[in-house]
């Protein structure tokens, strides 16, 4: 399976709380809901819903599994919650109990597992495995050499800091970038592809 990683990202690489005020207010984080602004349903959403045609399943972290087990079961009706509904999901997580896990079709990886379960996956035969958010997971799996893909909504907003989902561990990481398209707000929705070590 294709590790496939998407985003909103703002011009200094924030990543945190695109969603609504009080999604992540770690580190005092005062920005929440900064992608509203710049959202379409052509450009951005369709890099979600182009996402969505090529994965088996969605990998979350905890806190971006909860609002995201939050929001879609009350949204079916329309193809894409469907599809959200429906399809498999793993959340990493150490603190969600067994019996929390109400959203359709999810499956908890425990965090001490969580890189060895993933690079299982990663090996599996199927489509994409698709990780929304989850800043904190997507950076572990870079760190890991697991993404194969990142697809970002660059913003033309800058925050003054937040969290990233770029490891800060001096390794030199090499990406293809393989689609961009602009949206009339001025969206960059770059697709970046992983290039092998020589």
């Amino acid at each position: 399976m294709r590790i496939v990683i998407i985003d909103f990202i703002s011009l200094d690489g924030v990543v945190q709380a695109p969603g609504g005020p009080d999604e992540d207010t770690d580190g005092g984080f005062a920005h929440g809901g900064w992608s509203h602004l710049f959202f379409d349903v052509e450009v951005v959403g369709g890099a979600f819903t182009d996402s969505m045609t090529t994965a088996d399943a969605l990998l979350f972290g905890r806190r971006t599994w909860n609002g995201m087990a939050e929001a879609w079961p009350g949204r079916a009706g329309d193809p894409f919650a469907d599809q959200m509904n429906s399809v498999k999901k793993y959340v990493v997580s150490d603190t969600l109990g067994d019996d929390e896990l109400t959203w359709n079709n999810t499956t908890r990886i425990p965090g001490g597992e969580a890189v060895d379960r993933i690079r299982e996956l990663h090996k599996a035969d199927g489509g994409d495995l698709v990780v929304m958010g989850s800043p904190t997971l997507a950076r572990t799996l870079l760190s890991e050499g697991l993404a194969d893909e990142l697809r970002l909504m660059i913003m033309p907003v800058i925050l003054g800091g937040g969290k990233t989902i770029f490891p800060e561990d001096g390794a030199l990481r090499t990406l293809e970038l393989v689609s961009t398209v602009t949206s009339d707000k001025g969206v960059n929705v770059c697709t970046y592809r992983t290039v092998a070590e020589k």
